[in-house]
């Protein structure tokens, strides 16, 4: 079984890289800025938009988490497809929040993480080879 082919380094690259920017975000809301700073930033963000206070918290702590341990998990290959699911929520809610709170947002941190997930989301499993995934159910 060939595991250096294209279609693996591929998936992996992209994999890699999704996983590094998730984790790298989640990394500074959880450990650089903590919690409490994270859901005092989306109050301010937010500003006069009208939301429940538990919403913001819930989607803060979601989003944090989410892109901390889905990012490793993704690093490494675990779970990729839950995983994927996961960052597809975390997508809809980033785009939601941001459209709320300037219906003009500028995409370019967004962009590049729906394009890579996009693709991720398409390829076949039997490219992911090079993950934790794969070593499982082998």
């Amino acid at each position: 079984m060939e595991f250096i082919t294209s279609e693996n380094i591929l998936s992996f690259t992209l994999r890699i890289i999704l996983g590094i920017l998730f984790f790298m975000q989640g990394y500074d809301k959880v450990v650089k800025v903590k919690m409490d700073g994270v859901v005092k930033s989306f109050r301010y963000e937010f500003g006069n938009v009208k939301m429940p206070d538990f919403i913001l918290v819930i989607s803060a702590y979601f989003s944090s988490f989410i892109e901390l341990v889905g990012g490793f998990a993704l690093i490494i290959g675990l779970f990729t497809k839950y995983v994927l699911f996961l960052f597809g929520l975390d997508l809809i809610l980033v785009v939601v929040a941001f459209s709320l709170i300037n219906p003009v947002w500028d995409m370019k941190i967004v962009f590049p993480r729906i394009v890579i997930w996009s693709i991720l989301m398409v390829l076949p499993e039997s490219w992911n080879k090079l993950s934790v995934d794969f070593m499982l159910l082998k």
